[in-house]
């Protein structure tokens, strides 16, 4: 197995997660179906989530349906795939601006380590996304080499 064929499987894989994570982490009683959310706003959230998933099927097509413009494809997938990514830093970097929080007092809650003596508050959906990210680079660096 060359090191190409190995950095298409890890991709589409990545982006098979990508899309799977997606629905099983918003589609249930912490999110989209939480009485106490607003119906607009649930309503976003399936919209949100079921285009990831469909975005996910796409990268996996053009990672692994043989044919022309595989390089290229490779590449559009994983720039497709670091879309949602680089939107939830965006949204972290920019959540005071529209009054937005990491987590919701009856959803996951940040997991609490302490470290250093002091307790540090880990949010787990943005932890997912970095190490995605820096998963994803280094799929793109073996597709390099």
């Amino acid at each position: 197995m060359t090191h190409l064929e190995i950095a298409r499987g890890l991709l589409a894989l990545l982006c098979g997660a990508q899309g799977a994570a997606t629905l099983a982490i918003d589609l249930n009683r912490t999110h989209a179906t939480n009485p106490q959310w607003p119906k607009h706003a649930r309503f976003h959230l399936v919209w949100q989530a079921i285009s990831y998933a469909l975005l996910s099927l796409l990268e996996i097509a053009l990672v692994l349906i043989p044919g022309p413009l595989r390089e290229q494809r490779f590449y559009l997938a994983a720039i497709l795939a670091s879309i949602p990514m680089l939107s939830c830093l965006a949204a972290f970097v920019f959540r005071k601006m529209y009054g937005g929080a990491l987590s919701d007092p009856n959803g996951i809650q940040p997991v609490r380590v302490a470290a250093f003596g002091s307790e540090l508050h880990i949010d787990l959906s943005l932890t997912a996304e970095v190490a995605a990210l820096l998963l994803l680079l280094a799929i793109v660096a073996v597709f390099r080499h």
